[in-house]
């Protein structure tokens, strides 16, 4: 029993890493037999996991959004506040966590019935968060280009570029990038032949159309430094500083906004991840207690700087 319970496990979590599986090979990687593949599927839907099935040569199984939410133990607000939250998350600029959180939304919201899907778009684009700062991109447009860069598919959207009228584009999506507090999709747009960069916000439609394409070399170290280059968005600095204060006192006033790593009773390691070199000079200076820059030389300077400043204020006017 427990080992059909953990291969039903593995069966779920397969479904939800691609848009399709052939049959076949979802059997494979199970290391069952087709027969036994089917009870395991037939499995999932007593349970409510909406799994669809094809027949034929390209038959498969898919998860498929379904009319009631899977057994998650999750209520219809919770499940709203859930993926609310993963959205914002993937929006917060914490080094690591766009990734993360973009896979978590992806899954929530494939198997969200419609009416939640709406719920959770309308509420994002009503509700001003701190975490996500820039233009606000519904649930349903950030998974549909997140899966089709997932899936190796041609992507057809209506775009509008600033100043200009909008247009229809047909790409093969390379990857999804948050970076500025703005979504992007990187992506070799087909019609102009050439690599593009498109922020998400600005994109609507994204339909998936089903043919899959061989992926191109990308003219940049990775999807990340392309979108910098094209958008001239700086390279966000890694700053680290040796804190003389206990883990549990730095951790209250930076909160998710820092990688605090406890040295002994009374120090820790601080790391942050920002473009701009002024916040976690704040960040330093409500903790309240002496510390030392580890890196980078250029954090260093600009604390100098900040100490310069500040000596001046505090002179006596001649």
């Amino acid at each position: 029993m427990a080992n059909t319970s953990s291969r039903t496990l593995k069966l779920l979590s397969l479904l939800q890493t691609h848009r399709h599986w052939p049959g076949l090979e979802l059997a494979d990687r199970l290391g069952v037999s087709e027969r036994t593949l089917r009870r395991d599927v037939d499995r999932l839907r007593e349970l409510g996991y909406p799994v669809s099935a094809a027949r034929g040569t390209d038959g498969g199984y898919q998860l498929a959004p379904g009319a009631v939410l899977p057994p998650l133990l999750l209520d219809d607000e919770e499940a709203v506040a859930l993926a609310v939250g993963i959205g914002d998350a993937a929006q917060s600029g914490i080094a690591g966590m766009e990734d993360a959180s973009l896979r978590a939304l992806t899954k929530v919201v494939r198997v969200l019935p419609p009416r939640l899907r709406a719920r959770v778009d309308a509420l994002r684009a009503m509700t001003v968060s701190a975490a996500a700062s820039g233009p606000v991109v519904a649930a349903g447009v950030l998974t549909a280009v997140a899966q089709a860069c997932r899936d190796e598919e041609r992507l057809r959207f209506g775009y509008t570029s600033r100043g200009c009228a909008p247009t229809e584009r047909e790409v093969e999506p390379h990857r999804v990038v948050a970076l500025g507090g703005r979504w992007y999709l990187v992506a070799y747009d087909l019609d102009r032949r050439d690599w593009r960069s498109f922020r998400l916000d600005r994109l609507t439609g994204p339909t998936a159309t089903g043919a899959r394409f061989r992926p191109r070399m990308l003219p940049a170290e990775d999807a990340v430094a392309f979108v910098q280059a094209a958008s001239g968005t700086p390279a966000p600095y890694t700053v680290e500083a040796l804190v003389h204060a206990p883990s549990a006192q730095v951790r209250q006033v930076v909160g998710q906004w820092g990688t605090i790593e406890p040295l002994d009773q009374d120090s820790c390691r601080l790391t942050m991840t920002s473009t701009s070199l002024d916040w976690p000079t704040q960040a330093l200076g409500n903790v309240g207690v002496d510390f030392e820059v580890l890196g980078p030389p250029e954090f260093a300077a600009h604390v100098q700087e900040w100490g310069a400043r500040f000596l001046r204020a505090t002179r006596a006017p001649e």
